[in-house]
């Protein structure tokens, strides 16, 4: 089974006083925009490090709920957010960290069963595979 996706962006101008849109094949994100301002300045408007958060968010957080099913648990509520580092290191920027912050209600579950659940899924799920070149870390916190 391969599943193909796809998400465009187009740029008009500099890097800084250049503007940009998003979209996405789903229409999720249709031309929606981003640029210098939204990435280094805090201006309304996305950016790459944020997408890829959501993007690392969602997956993990489907993952776990696969994993915490084949052990015979359901979530009741789940919470992931996820933090990327974008820092200036030798040669220009990178993504530098991914932390991701997990609370969830699993009845049934204890705080070290879900914490070591919580990371066969940060190992397994596909955004993390794809950014093994970043370090990942994961607190978990039974609500």
């Amino acid at each position: 089974m391969q599943i193909n996706r796809t998400a465009s962006a187009h740029w008009s101008g500099g890097l800084k006083d250049g503007k940009g849109l998003i979209s996405t094949q789903s229409g999720a994100l249709k031309d929606y925009p981003y640029g210098f301002a939204s990435r280094f300045e805090g201006i309304p408007g996305t950016n790459p490090e944020e997408l890829i958060g959501a993007a690392h968010a969602g997956c993990f957080t489907m993952a776990l709920s696969l994993i915490l099913g084949e052990a015979g648990f359901t979530a009741e509520h789940m919470e992931t957010s996820a933090k990327v580092t974008l820092e200036s290191v030798e040669g220009g920027f990178a993504i530098t960290a991914i932390h991701l912050s997990l609370s969830g209600r699993i009845p049934g579950a204890d705080e070290a069963t879900f914490t070591e659940l919580a990371n066969k899924a940060k190992a397994g799920c596909p955004i993390s595979k794809a950014l093994a070149a970043v370090p990942i870390t994961l607190d978990v916190k039974l609500a």
